[in-house]
């Protein structure tokens, strides 16, 4: 005859498995070794996550283009050449 673990067994007291012997003599250590089990069962394997769906990177939208036909961004920055001639030094 099993009880439910809803009473609580004192050491002293019968063993619920009906062996007749005492609670700390037969089955006392058996269940605590089942607790211990247990709670380590649960601390150490958390549920797993919830699967998250699949994100894409942000992708900012183009920004339109503007009319400016003084700026060409397809020639280098360099476009002019020097001047061959050196400049004027001295006094003036």
């Amino acid at each position: 005859m099993v009880e439910t673990e809803t009473k609580h067994l004192g050491r002293n007291e019968p063993c619920h498995c009906g062996s007749g012997k005492k609670y700390k003599h037969c089955c006392l250590a058996k269940d605590e070794e089942a607790a211990r089990e247990k709670a380590q069962q649960a601390t150490t394997s958390p549920p797993p996550p919830p699967a998250e769906p699949e994100r894409t990177p942000h992708v900012p939208p183009r920004r339109r283009e503007a009319n400016q036909p003084w700026k060409r961004t397809t020639q280098s920055a360099l476009r002019f050449k020097r001047a061959a001639t050196p400049r004027k030094v001295g006094s003036g």
